[in-house]
């Protein structure tokens, strides 16, 4: 009996795992930064409001990094290959996240506002910066086929949600335990930083580049990439934006970090949050029907019926008070309604990239990752700021037995209606988003021009 030919489209279990390292390592670190403003306000006694103004300054950055980040990943050339030498970058994110929770409380106002700036500007503008902007450039060069890209998205981000949940689950616990003085977090980061800054080197070491897509002329000739190139992308291809829109209310609302603030003074116990973290996972398994559904509709209609799935689940935790179970329910339509974006959205940058190519522009696969990283970076960071603002303008004060009723409701709205409203906003931006209908099309475009100057070249070649 002849020995089962493996399947050339198939992605190891070996190959998915340490694909999804660095996912689950950057995921955890996100998760990390989410604690910077309870870190900021209860345990270095710093203004709500001046920690949202530094965060919110600390992205002035972002729009000239962002794009010089993408102009310079897309422009790589080396033996290791294009994104991949940028992985190592995960060691800057989670150096500088334990810096940035090593602050000594007897530093002056100051001089914490100076550390924090600075280290949270590091983290986000460069090391993130580049994590984002090489991350669809590498794997549409690690991987062939359209299934692979599917699989490893869908499948494979199983792995990397399981991951950041388990930190999710793990992290209050030891919150509670460890977060109690300045050198506690500082101990607790660690803790986390250095096995997950080892897991998040896996990629970098186990997934190679061995797939050429590079545009080429009508001589064969590759392309070379220059900053008209950028201009031409970010002025002529109207998707991408709505793919950063849906990036950015994602990061606003899971790194508001209110919800730490809910558990501590609305439901009064934040060990309830871990619970909650578990309970999101029932969610997970409904990735298995995703490439099915893909197949008959698209990912970006699948992603407008979570937005409205999110948003139900986000009205309800107005009502739910400590009630776990009504928490529980919310946790589930939220976490089942994020799931197409958090694990998909990489799909729909590949999308964008196909559409420059059939529009006779590069491929720019970095570029896009850093618009749709920018509005991750600006959504994270605003959601932060937006929090310490609306904290210290409803009378907010870092005591269990002085918070006014005031702060509580806004707790409860930053917890709840805020996040509805933004779903049901993406939503009706995933109506104007027509690369999915044009997509057979473009692909098809696509094939024949690569096809017909790959048999001229090789005309030419053997003339």
């Amino acid at each position: 009996m002849g020995k089962k030919e493996k399947n050339p489209k198939a992605v190891g279990a070996g190959r998915m795992l340490a694909w999804q390292s660095r996912a689950i390592s950057q995921g955890c670190a996100l998760m990390a930064i989410g604690f910077l403003s309870v870190y900021c306000t209860d345990t270095l006694k710093m203004n709500p409001a001046l920690v949202g103004t530094l965060l919110v300054v600390s992205k002035l950055l972002d729009g000239f990094t962002d794009i010089i980040a993408g102009y310079l990943v897309d422009k790589t050339n080396t033996k290791w290959g294009r994104g991949r030498p940028y992985e190592l970058c995960i060691v800057g994110v989670w150096f500088c996240t334990w810096l940035m929770f090593s602050c000594s409380p007897q530093w002056s106002t100051v001089v914490k506002s100076a550390w924090i700036l600075c280290m949270y500007a590091l983290v986000n503008s460069i090391f993130y910066t580049f994590l984002n902007a090489n991350n669809t450039v590498y794997m549409v060069r690690a991987f062939r086929y359209e299934e692979q890209f599917v699989a490893i998205n869908s499948y494979g981000s199983i792995i990397s949600m399981l991951g950041t949940v388990a930190f999710n689950i793990a992290f209050p616990i030891c919150m509670s335990r460890f977060a109690t003085s300045a050198s506690g977090w500082s101990m607790l980061m660690a803790m986390f930083a250095i096995p997950l800054t080892i897991i998040g080197l896996m990629r970098f070491f186990f997934v190679k580049e061995t797939v050429d897509v590079d545009v080429v002329d009508e001589n064969g000739e590759k392309e070379k990439v220059n900053f008209r190139d950028v201009k031409k992308v970010l002025t002529r291809n109207p998707y991408i934006y709505i793919v950063a829109l849906i990036m950015f209310v994602s990061n606003f609302v899971m790194n508001m970090g209110v919800n730490v603030y809910y558990f501590t003074y609305v439901a009064r116990d934040v060990s309830k949050m871990g619970i909650i973290s578990a309970i999101q996972m029932i969610g997970i398994p409904a990735v298995i029907i995703f490439p099915a559904v893909i197949k008959r509709f698209s990912t970006a209609k699948l992603m407008f019926v979570g937005c409205f799935v999110s948003a139900f689940g986000y009205a309800i935790n107005f009502f739910s008070g400590g009630n776990m179970v009504l928490l529980g329910i919310a946790a589930v339509c939220y976490g089942v309604g994020s799931v197409p974006i958090s694990m998909l959205i990489n799909l729909l940058i590949i999308e964008c990239a196909n559409f420059n190519e059939w529009k006779g522009m590069q491929r720019m696969e970095g570029t896009l990752g850093c618009v749709t990283g920018f509005a991750t970076k600006i959504g994270s960071s605003i959601g932060a700021g937006v929090l310490g603002v609306l904290l210290s303008a409803s009378g907010y004060v870092g005591d269990m037995s002085l918070i006014p009723d005031s702060a509580v409701m806004m707790i409860r709205s930053l917890f709840s209606i805020v996040p509805a409203v933004l779903w049901v906003v993406v939503a009706a931006s995933l109506l104007l988003y027509k690369l999915d209908k044009l997509m057979p099309q473009i692909k098809s475009d696509n094939e024949e021009r690569r096809k017909a100057i790959a048999e001229k070249t090789t005309g030419q070649q053997e003339g």
